[in-house]
């Protein structure tokens, strides 16, 4: 600690960011300051006495600080070191692939409008994220039955001959293979944007004009068309709600806290209308609600965010005028950061405000639903451990053929997806017929070894079967010694038919527990046989997902594989010029010697090579 005091006294009265490291040299908190040396002082000598961070204060055994030409400066580092770092103690974000958004590629000559969770820098252009996916598949759908543009990925645009069957139900115009001219296209594309945009007055008045004109020149069926975009665009219109008469484009954020837990809600106005919310849940946070709210803030706006006009906040924020001018600098024009104390921006406030408290107490809520659920599948089972953790096993193969099994894990009976594992079977091979209880084994061996070692195992562990497969979990923790980790086998209902009877009656799925010689049979309709079934189709929905894609990989895999100086840039150029492996083999040299990187020696070595294997 005196090292620290005597670092401390040596920082710089000048803004910059620092950084508290551990034991270990990790990183465990950021923050930035107008002048390092107060602001971390501040810290060390009792003028913070909120408990979180003096619990943060007992872990520090080193800090770090960076210096900045100015305080803008530092909270763009500050930002930047937060994503790289995700340290313990700072307000953090889920990631926005969480959530959906609205690509348009419109690099490309002929541009196409898509969802996608993931937001890369490549110049495209992104809108959202939206909360409600069913909202923006709508939005597309609309997109795609009146605006007539392209939805085919790059390959399929490429490779293309005739027109597909988008362009047979009227949804393209099929610029892949007929010529369609650029600028109706890139009008078409600049009216969707509007659309997407929320712009539907702006963009209504254009294609009413449009309207008038082809109705003016007799072009009766045309008119026809737009008269239908139109009518699309104000049934969503009148699904909006208004809330200003301004047309402002505006981000609205409310705050609900219950000591530290925290609900902040998000509401997007786009030219004057609601269009989505987006909520974020913050837990055992001490900080105040400014500091809260700058964290969100700096997170919430980084990357290729839609950065609105006016941003309303809860509470005043000490370092609004760089936020603006940071801002203002990304948008191209001011940005305004303010906290209404009253009239119609306050009543937007507000209403973020009881939007954020709904959202808290929904959420609390559903956690106290799957408590009750857990306590109830740990009552009907008798489990020793409170099941916090389930993960289940299940195995997916034909005949033994690119066997594998998968592995899901729930937490508090949610998915927990950062925790699934594919496994490829090993020691069972395809020519064994396929062993199903071997492999089961194969895979619990392996998650078992490395759970003990890391100390890293669940509650409880479900395998998808019966009494085999029960049997092999139990096998494999008694080789490893593994104690205090519930097991489970849910066995799949079967139909039964009686000679008696023409009507086809189905089992009751059935649980098996280690030392049980019956199996438990919960009610159909109770909450633990229904968590306990979500988590089984889930492993097995993954454990397909991967059998698919293996299988698909070997069926791709064809003659010019094996053909030495044939790359997957040089096969994919022979299979677009020649559009098969027959009618690569009946090529001559000169034709091969066309292929872009292609030379005499390698085309030699193709023809010699698929004659023989073709025959």
């Amino acid at each position: 600690m005196l090292a620290i005091e005597e670092k401390i006294n040596n920082l710089p009265s000048r803004p910059g960011v620092y950084l508290m490291r551990d034991r270990s040299g990790k990183v465990i908190y950021v923050g930035k300051a107008k002048e390092l040396r107060a602001r971390v002082r501040s810290y060390f000598r009792g003028g913070d006495g909120r408990s979180q961070i003096q619990f943060l204060l007992r872990r520090v055994e080193d800090i770090e600080t960076l210096v900045t030409g100015n305080e803008k400066e530092a909270l763009i580092l500050e930002n930047n070191l937060i994503k790289q770092y995700r340290p313990r103690y700072n307000v953090l974000l889920k990631d926005d692939k969480s959530y959906i958004s609205i690509r348009v590629n419109v690099r490309h000559p002929w541009p196409r409008i898509i969802a996608t969770r993931k937001i890369v820098k490549d110049g495209s252009r992104y809108f959202g994220p939206y909360s409600s996916a069913l909202g923006v598949r709508e939005t597309l759908d609309i997109v795609e039955r009146h605006f007539l543009l392209r939805t085919c990925t790059e390959h399929n645009f490429k490779n293309r001959t005739r027109p597909c069957l988008q362009y047979q139900i009227k949804r393209c115009v099929a610029p892949c293979v007929l010529p369609v001219d650029p600028k109706e296209y890139q009008g078409n594309l600049q009216r969707a944007l509007l659309f997407i945009e929320g712009k539907q007055q702006e963009l209504l008045g254009e294609l009413k004009e449009r309207m008038r004109e082809r109705a003016d020149a007799l072009e009766f069926e045309a008119a026809a068309k737009i008269r239908d975009q139109i009518q699309a665009v104000e049934r969503t219109v009148e699904k909006q709600r208004m809330v200003s008469h301004w047309g402002a484009d505006q981000d609205i954020f409310g705050m609900y806290r219950e000591g530290g837990f925290i609900e902040v809600q998000a509401l997007f106005v786009r030219q004057g209308k609601l269009t989505g919310n987006q909520a974020y849940a913050l837990e055992d946070l001490e900080f105040s609600d400014a500091e809260v709210m700058e964290s969100l803030l700096t997170q919430f706006y980084q990357g290729d965010r839609f950065v609105p006009d006016e941003i309303l906040v809860p509470m005043e924020l000490e370092d609004r005028e760089v936020r603006e001018e940071y801002l203002g600098e990304r948008k191209g024009k001011r940005v305004s950061i303010f906290c209404p104390q009253r009239g119609d921006k306050r009543h937007l406030l507000d209403m973020a405000a009881e939007n954020a408290r709904q959202s808290f107490f929904e959420r609390h809520d559903q956690e106290k639903r799957r408590e009750k659920m857990l306590l109830e599948l740990q009552g009907k089972l008798r489990l020793k451990n409170y099941p916090q953790r389930i993960e289940c096993f299940d195995i997916s193969t034909i005949h033994g053929a690119h066997a594998v099994g998968s592995m899901v894990t729930f937490f508090n009976g949610e998915p927990d997806k950062k925790r699934y594992r594919h496994y490829r079977i090993r020691s069972v091979s395809a020519d064994s017929g396929g062993d199903d209880f071997a492999m089961m084994h194969e895979v619990l061996r392996r998650r078992f070894s490395r759970g003990a070692a890391e100390g890293d195992l669940p509650d409880l562990v479900v395998v998808d079967g019966g009494k085999g497969q029960l049997g092999m979990a139990v096998a494999a923790t008694r080789e490893l010694g593994i104690e205090g980790v519930d097991l489970a086998a849910l066995a799949k209902m079967r139909v039964q038919r009686s000679a008696r009877s023409f009507e086809i009656q189905r089992s009751e799925e059935r649980l098996f527990l280690p030392g049980r010689s019956n199996p438990v049979v919960l009610r159909r309709n109770s909450n633990a046989l229904f968590l306990l079934q979500r988590v089984r189709d889930e492993a097995h929905r993954f454990a397909i997902t991967y059998h698919k894609k293996l299988r698909t990989r070997q069926t791709l895999y064809s003659a010019l594989d094996r053909i030495p100086g044939i790359g997957g840039a040089r096969k994919r150029a022979l299979l677009r010029a020649f559009g098969s492996v027959k009618r690569i083999e009946e090529a001559t040299v000169e034709e091969l010697l066309k292929i872009p990187s292609m030379n005499e020696k390698v085309a030699q070595e193709i023809l010699q090579s698929l004659k023989p294997a073709l025959r």
